[in-house]
């Protein structure tokens, strides 16, 4: 599968994730009905809704792949693909259960451990993030779309990480200080990787959590943007593990933060 060829596929996902993304609003504002699963995490009607509009239209795509999605996924199957999707139809149930403006629609294509291929949408904030090879990743905004390349928008000197929690372990608070961190903001879902991508924010650490569809479409986007991604122990961070968890993670815009 050549760049032209993930292009197609990448472009080709663009209009279902609009759409996708505006049936999640809507649901939200007519009023979401929501289960539990068996860990006790929630799942909303709309969860159900993008999940079934995202994987249709990458089976009409790529019908010899196959898709493993959070709301569809077996557990007690191990994954032994060498080529997969990984689909998270949305990132932050919560946020979105709340009504809040971080949540995210995720899609990407593995490829021997590595995710080439992503699409985020933020459908609050009216943001589409899609990549599909290195040095190609794109932001659509506003009805216009625009390269993005991990370039620092803060100013210098300023170094701004996210956090998945209020208050991040002694673990990552020693990390971030060895990259002479100046401040810490809290941000939901997979939408952290984009912004880092775009260079609004600089760097993310995080100990061992989520799955592996969790991370992976915003990997594509941020990695393809020119930003370095590994485990806290500097190791490659790969997919395809057979029980789909997240090793530690690392995600720099660069290796300088001030440049």
């Amino acid at each position: 599968m050549n760049s032209n060829d993930l292009k197609g596929i990448a472009e080709g996902l663009i209009d279902e994730f609009n759409y996708a993304a505006k049936e999640s609003i809507r649901l939200y504002e007519e009023g979401l009905k929501i289960q539990y699963k068996e860990d006790k995490s929630p799942v909303s009607n709309g969860d159900l809704r993008v999940n079934d509009l995202i994987s249709k239209k990458i089976s009409k795509l790529t019908p010899d792949i196959p898709i493993i999605s959070e709301e569809t996924v077996d557990l007690s199957k191990k994954n032994n693909s060498k080529i997969f999707w990984l689909i998270d139809p949305i990132d932050g149930t919560k946020e979105y259960i709340a009504g809040k403006d971080e949540y995210t629609l995720n899609a990407a294509l593995v490829i021997n451990k590595v995710p080439i291929l992503g699409l985020v949408g933020v459908p609050k904030k009216d943001r589409l993030f899609f990549s599909y090879a290195p040095g190609e990743s794109y932001l659509i905004e506003k009805n216009k779309t625009i390269k993005i390349n991990c370039e620092k928008k803060q100013p210098k000197n300023k170094i701004v990480a996210l956090s998945s929690v209020i208050k991040p372990s002694d673990i990552i608070l020693n990390k971030l200080k060895e990259y002479n961190v100046t401040s810490i903001v809290k941000m939901a879902s997979s939408y952290k990787f984009c912004v880092i991508a775009t260079g609004e924010y600089d760097i993310y650490a995080a100990r061992e959590r989520a799955n592996e569809w969790d991370y992976a479409a915003g990997h594509a986007i941020a990695q393809n943007a020119g930003a370095i991604i590994k485990t806290l122990e500097e190791k490659p961070f790969l997919y395809g593990k057979e029980d789909y968890k997240n090793p530690s993670l690392l995600i720099r815009r660069s290796e300088n933060l001030n440049d």
